[in-house]
């Protein structure tokens, strides 16, 4: 008789235990990481939003508006997706002053950056011309193609005040192709991508101004 055949139905039991230590081990963990992510999500929030704020309010200064940008958008036409290079679609931001539609602000993303998609955001006034561009992502070669960033070059501010007619419409390329818009040493892909795209916001504006600048209830509307 083997003599330790008595102490056998211990073992199950200890292996029992260990599961459920386990178990509440695991348990308390999620209860924590949970507690944790419930705690600091609006916090997480919050400074989502003052991201997003402070990027719309370097292209329309909150002394140009009176309403909340974040919040009084519409939603882009699926048939608009192509033209602006967007992909899942997006929101236009409106910016208003006495609830008169003084700009919006497009997303737009550039698809043929020299290393892939260049993410901006266009604010264009109610008369046609840039209010600002900033791009948001990018993945441009440091020191080149990367000057499209505010942080790196003050490139993406001449934009500004431009519009359709001003250059005209032929004129909306780089200089290196007989256009009005530097490109940069080195990079002419990079310039020349953000142009095009630009130049696309700009066109979709113009054919759909006056749904854009008359909109009274955008919240939940679409064009």
């Amino acid at each position: 008789m083997n003599p330790e055949s008595p102490s056998s139905p211990s073992i199950p039991l200890s292996m029992s235990k260990n599961s459920l230590l386990l178990f509440l081990f695991a348990l308390l963990t999620a209860g924590i990481l949970a507690t944790t992510f419930e705690g600091t999500k609006e916090a997480i929030a919050l400074a989502e939003r003052k991201a997003a704020e402070k990027a719309l309010l370097e292209i329309i200064p909150a002394n140009r508006i009176d309403n909340d940008l974040l919040l009084d958008t519409i939603e882009i036409p699926s048939s608009a997706w192509p033209e602006l290079g967007l992909k899942n679609g997006g929101n236009i931001h409106i910016a208003r002053k006495n609830n008169q539609v003084v700009a919006v602000i497009i997303p737009a993303v550039a698809p043929d950056g020299y290393s892939g998609d260049i993410k901006m955001i266009a604010g264009i006034n109610n008369n046609g011309t840039i209010a600002g561009v900033r791009v948001l992502t990018h993945t441009e070669t440091p020191g080149l193609g990367d000057k499209v960033d505010l942080k790196k070059s003050d490139w993406i501010t001449r934009f500004d005040n431009k519009s359709l007619e001003q250059p005209s419409i032929s004129q909306w390329k780089v200089k290196k192709d007989g256009g009005d818009f530097d490109q940069f040493t080195g990079a002419t892909i990079t310039p020349r991508a953000v142009v095009r795209q630009i130049r696309k916001v700009l066109e979709f504006v113009k054919r759909e101004q006056t749904l854009l600048f008359t909109v009274e209830n955008p919240e939940g509307s679409s064009l």
